[in-house]
This record gives structure tokens, C-alpha cells and sequence, in this order.
């Protein structure tokens, strides 16, 4: 099903009208400067972030600008949500057109745009019959909905990876792997045994009748972009069959395009054709609007919830919703599936090529990439790189992430080729 503008629910008659033309100005409310606003964000915020780096202040297309003025190219994208940049309007118009006409009704209610929504991820993810959708509003949430749905399968144990993220709620923590985000929480709920990633004879004998999920990635994004060994996902797919347990795939950042697929398990190098019982999406899906998705691929993973069993109050709102096929549309409009392999191929090269010696190697897929580094000053290159006008961030101490909007073309990733050298020769002096 392909969204067009004037069919799509998430677009008002005509197709989205970009709002009047007008420029933010590139500096806070006020005119404060960053040291200002920094102070206020202290007095008022908890401290679970640490201090920011920047304040920004607004975008356009691949550039933010912070309260000083200062604009960079962002090649993080918020996390890989921002698909489609900064403003893009199209979707600031589907956005606008649908507040203006329904922002939100509860879930005793249906919408257009949940309806159409849920139909198009189904649709992208070549679901079989019988597959359904619950939509909410974050990676951890979709996750924390795939814990629930696998506890309903009356088995005590799930099974995920070492070195795995997916997510803070504690159902979600239970998954992860990182011991300084579990250690202040435990005991986390349920029973969760953690493998090797990539090992498939430690998945096979790690996996048994008591074994609810599998809970896989198929790119290990806070692990250090480390994509599944070919075959692997397969490999999953087979043992889990055989012990009765579902497949569930974490495409929260991996999903909506960011490979240069719809989904990584899509990828032939990755997935092998193979169909989950369970995928959770949400990130990118709708372009910097809050939204995820668990979706259940067959009558039986998608029958394990049932009335009342689950549910959210902001989940599927018609705004997320029109956002997400407006997200979506632009993606496949604009051919941006194509332009993320071809960009992220070029990044890569370009990376390798630059002959620096602290880099080792590049990892990833389409836009979703990984500068290994030789040694552990991730940190230290990426404010380096902040100071020259690019967001990067440490994903670990030795890697360092990409994940900028798909709109991103081969002569904005080349400004940041260039100024990589010049980044990680003042890394080497200040580190060494």
C-alpha cells in the first residue's frame, strides 16, 4: 500500500500545504546565550543526562543551530529518529493539518491515521495474515509491550544478547545487557539469560521448552554498531521454531529505512528472507514525533494480548499516527531507501580511506554506521568533532556512531570526510 497525498489520512485534501515561509532566528528565546540556559536546565531538570553539550535551538534539513548561534551538521539525527532532518515540510505540514483537524481521542475510540498507520507497517513488513499492530510512544515501550506479549506464552525464561540495549523500563532493562543501567535496579522482573551475539551454538544450547523469546537486534546499535554474522538471524529463527519460542527482532533503531531496508532483517545479508514473530519499531517511524510499535507477524504472537491486557493513552494518537505516514511516504517518495545505502556506502569508504592511524575499521549498514577507533577516546573525538561543527556521538569508548537523517546527500556526509583527520589528529595530541 503506498500512501499518496489527498488518500492518505495523515494528509488534509490536496496534500500537506507547507506552512508560510518564515526563518526562526538561530539563537534562544531572549537572546541567552547557552551558559544562561545551561544554568536554568540545571536548576530545573534531574540530572540523568549529565550536563549537555550544547543547547540547541532550532533545525533545517541536516543543520542545527544552538543558542550561540553556532550551526552544525547533524550526522546523529536525535538518536536516528529524525529521518527526514529538521522541518521538513511535509511532514511539519501533515503534522499541523492533523492538529488542526483531530489531535487526540482516547482508545475507546479508532482514527483514520492509527487504522492507516498500522496497515502500512504491516504492508512494509510483508506480515502474513493475521498479523496486528499495538502502536505507542517509544522504543522502550514497544519493548516493554513484547515482554508483556511474551509472558503470555506461560514460559518463564527469555534469552537475549550480551552487550544488547533495549531500553530503561524494567520489563525492558531485564533485556539489557549493560551492567552500570541494571545494577541500581535490581532485581529486575522474569528470567533472562544472556548469550553471545552472533554464537549460534550458544543460542542453541541456551535455548529450551522454558524459553518464552528470543530477544535479538539485528544491528547492535548502544553495543557499537555491530551488525548480526550472515546467517545468524536464520540460525535464530530455526532454533527458536524448534523450542517453541518466539523470535522477537529490536528493529527501534534499525527500522523505518535506517539501513537502506524498510527493516535490517529485510537486509539479505542479515535476515535471509526469515519472518519474526515479533518485530518492535518506533525512532525514525515518525520523523521526531514520539511513536512505537509492536507488532505481532501471525494470528498466534498477535493473539497473545488481549482486551485489557495492554494498553496506552497517548499510544496511536492520530498526531503520531499522521506523522508516521507522512514520515514513511516521504521515504519511499523520495527514494531516500536507495540514497541511505549509496550515502552510507560512501561514508564508509570515505572513513577508510582517510588513512587516519586511529581509525580501524567502519562498521554498519546504510546510515547506520560505526567508526571503530584503535583506541578508547571516542569521547574525546567526538567533542572534537562537536568544537568543527559536527554531532557525532561515543556510542563505546572506542566507536564512534552515525546515524544522520536519510535526507543526507554525498556532498554534506564529504564536509565531515574532510574534517574527520583533522578531528582525530587533535584527539591523538590531547589523549596521548
Amino acid at each position: 500500500m503506498t500512501s499518496t497525498p489527498g488518500t492518505d489520512p495523515a494528509c488534509p485534501p490536496g496534500g500537506p500545504q507547507a506552512p508560510a515561509a518564515h526563518t526562526p532566528p538561530a539563537a534562544a528565546p531572549g537572546g541567552s546565550s547557552s551558559a544562561r540556559w545551561l544554568e536554568r536546565h540545571a536548576a530545573g531538570l534531574m540530572g540523568t543526562y549529565g550536563t549537555p553539550q550544547r543547547v540547541l535551538v532550532r533545525g533545517e534539513g541536516c543543520h542545527v543551530w544552538d543558542a550561540d548561534g553556532r550551526r552544525y551538521l547533524d550526522l546523529l539525527a536525535g538518536i536516528a529518529v529524525n529521518a527526514l532532518g529538521h522541518a521538513h515540510p511535509f511532514l511539519v505540514a501533515a503534522v499541523t493539518a492533523q492538529m488542526a483537524t483531530l489531535g487526540h481521542v482516547s482508545n475507546f475510540f479508532a482514527t483514520a491515521p492509527q487504522v492507516a498507520l498500522a496497515e502500512r507497517i504491516l504492508d512494509l513488513l510483508r506480515a502474513p495474515e493475521g498479523s496486528r499492530v499495538f502502536l505507542c510512544n517509544s522504543g522502550t515501550e514497544a519493548v516493554e509491550g513484547a515482554v508483556k506479549l511474551a509472558r503470555r506464552t506461560g514460559r518463564p525464561r527469555t534469552i537475549s544478547a550480551e552487550n544488547a540495549f533495549h531500553g530503561r523500563s524494567l520489563g525492558a532493562l531485564a533485556l539489557t545487557a549493560k551492567a552500570a543501567y541494571r545494577d541500581p535496579f535490581e532485581p529486575l522482573p522474569g528470567q533472562v539469560t544472556r548469550v553471545p551475539f552472533g554464537d549460534v551454538d550458544a543460542l542453541r544450547a541456551a535455548a529450551g521448552t522454558d524459553v518464552a523469546a528470543v530477544f535479538l537486534e539485528p544491528v547492535q546499535g548502544e553495543g557499537g554498531i555491530v551488525p548480526a554474522p550472515e546467517g545468524y538471524l536464520a540460525a535464530a529463527r530455526e532454533i527458536t521454531r524448534e523450542a517453541g519460542a518466539l523470535l522477537v527482532l529490536d528493529e527501534v533503531q534499525t527500522g523505518a529505512g535506517r539501513t537502506g531496508h524498510w527493516f535490517a532483517h529485510q537486509d539479505p545479508a542479515l535476515g535471509s528472507g526469515i519472518v519474526p514473530d515479533v518485530v518492535t519499531v518506533a525512532k525514525g517511524l515518525a520523523g521526531g514525533f514520539p511513536i512505537g510499535a509492536v507488532v505481532g507477524l501471525g494470528p498466534g504472537p498477535s493473539g497473545l494480548l488481549g482486551p485489557g491486557q495492554h494498553g496506552s493513552t497517548f499510544g496511536g494518537n492520530p498526531v503520531a499516527a499522521a506523522a508516521g505516514l507522512a514520515t514513511l511516504h516521504v521515504i519511499e517518495r523520495d527514494g531516500l531507501l536507495e540514497s541511505a545505502r549509496k550515502v552510507g556506502e560512501h561514508l564508509g569508504t570515505g572513513v577508510l580511506s582517510c588513512g587516519h592511524p586511529l581509525v580501524a575499521g567502519v562498521r554498519g549498514s546504510g546510515l547506520l554506521l560505526g567508526i571503530v577507533l584503535h583506541r578508547p577516546v571516542a569521547a574525546a573525538a567526538c567533542a572534537a568533532l562537536l568544537e568543527d561543527g559536527f554531532v557525532v556521538n561515543a556510542v563505546t569508548a572506542d566507536t564512534l556512531r552515525l546515524a544522520p537523517p536519510l535526507v543526507l546527500t554525498v556532498e554534506q556526509a564529504d564536509t565531515f570526510l574532510e574534517a574527520l583527520p583533522r578531528a582525530l589528529d587533535l584527539t591523538e595530541r590531547e589523549t596521548t
